[in-house]
């Protein structure tokens, strides 16, 4: 099975890039250079997006790759392909990874075992419900990477054509 998708350096110092770089291309086994912008959010980092093309569980592979470098904030997605869901992971130097399903139409999908957890612990007082299902949705992440998404001036653009 064949998927697609994306990897975004939301922030990485200088002398971490090519190591990106290296990382990267060993989980695809081709030579990868990635296009460096300034990150406006944290100056003296920089960012990058790659688009690429890889057999299921490559996002994975890419994730786990990447992982190890604290002062690293990425993201990994990949589409869903026949027999498998999508997948998004998330990584940030203060909050580790998170690892969501995504559906076709991009929406996590939660297993209920985790929600019948998450149930659980609020029923027995140690969380609160919301709390648990905002960490489920990864919006704790979502909140530490959104200054970060901003691309800023000078970064790519894709511009979508809706086709009648």
């Amino acid at each position: 099975m064949t998927t697609r998708g994306v990897l975004y350096v939301h922030s990485a110092p200088r002398a971490l890039c090519p190591h990106v770089e290296w990382a990267v291309a060993g989980v695809l086994g081709v030579r990868v250079s990635l296009d460096w912008i300034r990150q406006p959010a944290e100056p003296g980092t920089w960012r990058a997006e790659f688009s690429w093309q890889g057999e299921h569980g490559t996002a994975s592979k890419l994730a786990s790759a990447l992982r190890g470098w604290h002062l690293l904030r990425f993201e990994v997605t990949a589409e869903p392909c026949p027999g498998a869901e999508g997948e998004r992971y998330s990584s940030t130097p203060e909050l580790g990874i998170f690892h969501a399903v995504t559906g076709i139409h991009g929406d996590i999908l939660i297993p209920e075992d985790r929600l019948r957890a998450a149930l659980a612990r609020s029923a027995r007082g140690e969380t609160v419900l919301e709390a648990e299902i905002a960490k489920l949705l990864g919006k704790p992440w979502d909140d530490e990477l959104e200054p970060f998404r901003y691309a800023g001036e000078g970064a790519p653009v894709r511009w979508l054509h809706q086709v009648v």
